[in-house]
């Protein structure tokens, strides 16, 4: 089933310490005062924060999911067109973008939230 900004929103706030804001005009999602992920002004791209070295793999892979523009060529992001991708693939990628800005506590906060349920 593919994805929408309402179902990256209720997978971004349920991670700890997520908080929304306005990037560009178009929803965002910090961690820590950092930017970890936004949705572009096309409403159906969404640019998540990933090490640049997994990048092109993950481009190579899914050309149909991920892309990258000139403007984030320097920046460690990558484009995620959110019609085509399955939301179980959006929320691992968005924890593990929320995984690399959050702090230990927020890291144990989530381990533990998992084995409660």
């Amino acid at each position: 089933m593919a994805a929408n900004i309402r179902d990256v929103r209720r997978m971004a706030l349920a991670l700890p310490g997520v908080e929304e804001g306005v990037c560009h005009g178009t929803p965002s999602f910090y961690v820590r005062k950092r930017l970890m992920l936004r949705l572009r002004d096309d409403f159906e791209t969404l640019v998540i924060r990933i090490p640049m070295d997994q990048r092109d793999d993950l481009i190579a892979a899914d050309p149909d999911i991920f892309s990258v523009t000139d403007h984030y060529q320097n920046y460690p992001a990558i484009l995620v067109t959110l019609p085509n991708v399955s939301q179980s693939r959006l929320a691992k990628l968005i924890e593990e973008s929320w995984g690399r800005l959050a702090s230990k506590k927020q890291l144990a906060e989530l381990v533990e939230s998992k084995s409660e349920k």
